[in-house]
């Protein structure tokens, strides 16, 4: 296990592990403990009360945040006609189809963040599934990523829109911003990120349905905050 830092361990000295913070102290002390000296993500984990095993109780999705997460967002579209013309207009980085799928295959080129098509490409796709997979790029329906809305899937992700998705364990992860955001703006990230997974609360779900939360930096310790999200 590679030492922690002094820096880090600083940080670490200025979170109480045993304490639930409210979500205001949790921000400040977020940027306060942030040990990169780059401008690292606002991270957030979320442990929820759900069975994985049942396909109603796997959540993915995605929302777009009030704030952005102050990422720049490389988009890929792959549609054709009118559709790859609406994904230009709209401000797509990249837009093709069976010669950018190519290129993908027998050039090893993943230089985007995000791929978007129109559902008549996904057979074309299908074959890409391997090597887009893993990467968490391939195209789904549930994250608004396979679409006839081209323009509106675009602005949404160049906006700063963030997908989710329960692991095994019921855990679902997010980034709600940068560490240089104001906490004004993170704030406002953070509550508009856990509406989103109230809203999408399973209706088999019984008992309480957030165990618990914590955010943290790129390079920082984990701060516990206070659940009075879904009292």
């Amino acid at each position: 296990m590679s030492k922690r830092s002094k820096k880090f361990q600083e940080a670490l000295s200025k979170v109480d592990k045993s304490r639930f913070y409210s979500k205001e102290e949790a921000v400040k002390l977020v940027k306060e403990t942030s040990v990169s000296s780059f401008d690292g993500s606002v991270e957030i984990a979320i442990r929820l009360n759900l069975d994985t095993k049942k396909a109603d109780q796997q959540l993915r999705g995605a929302i777009v945040l009030p704030k952005g997460t102050g990422k720049t967002n490389r988009v890929l579209v792959v549609a054709r006609g009118p559709k790859a013309q609406e994904a230009k207009d709209a401000g797509a980085d990249f837009v093709g189809d069976t010669d950018i799928l190519e290129k993908i295959e027998k050039e090893n080129w993943f230089d985007f963040d995000t791929m978007i098509a129109t559902p008549d490409m996904m057979p074309l796709l299908g074959k890409l599934g391997k090597v887009l997979g893993p990467k968490g790029l391939m195209p789904n329906p549930k994250t608004g990523t396979v679409t006839m809305d081209i323009a509106k899937a675009v602005e949404e992700v160049k906006a700063g829109r963030v997908e989710y998705r329960t692991d095994t364990f019921g855990n679902v992860h997010g980034v709600i911003g940068k560490v240089s955001f104001s906490e004004a703006d993170l704030l406002e990230n953070l509550d508009a990120f856990i509406s989103q997974i109230l809203r999408i609360k399973p209706a088999t779900v019984k008992g309480d349905y957030i165990k618990n939360i914590s955010i943290s930096a790129t390079m920082g310790p984990g701060i516990k905050i206070e659940n009075s999200f879904d009292k």
